[in-house]
């Protein structure tokens, strides 16, 4: 067997995927192009997304408080009280 014989360089070399154009098109230290403009088609759905997970863990704060002050402020005239 040969350095040129070798089996697995030849499987490689046969399955290997072309080169893409977008790999080529760039030199390997120049900057990519800035992202085109395009009008954005969900900003205030997306906006109000990031406002309520932001407000996500105050709600539950003030759920538990607001159920922990009807715990504390119960007189104990439920209807199961006889």
């Amino acid at each position: 067997m040969t350095p040129d014989d070798d089996p697995t360089a030849d499987f490689l070399d046969s399955v290997r995927a072309a080169e893409t154009p977008w790999r080529r098109d760039r030199p390997a230290g120049e900057r990519a192009p800035e992202r085109a403009e395009r009008p954005e088609r969900w900003g205030r759905t997306r906006a109000a997304g990031r406002a309520a997970a932001q407000a996500a863990p105050y709600l539950q704060a003030a759920a538990l408080v607001a159920w922990l002050a009807s715990g504390a402020f119960d007189d104990g005239s439920g209807s199961g009280d006889a």
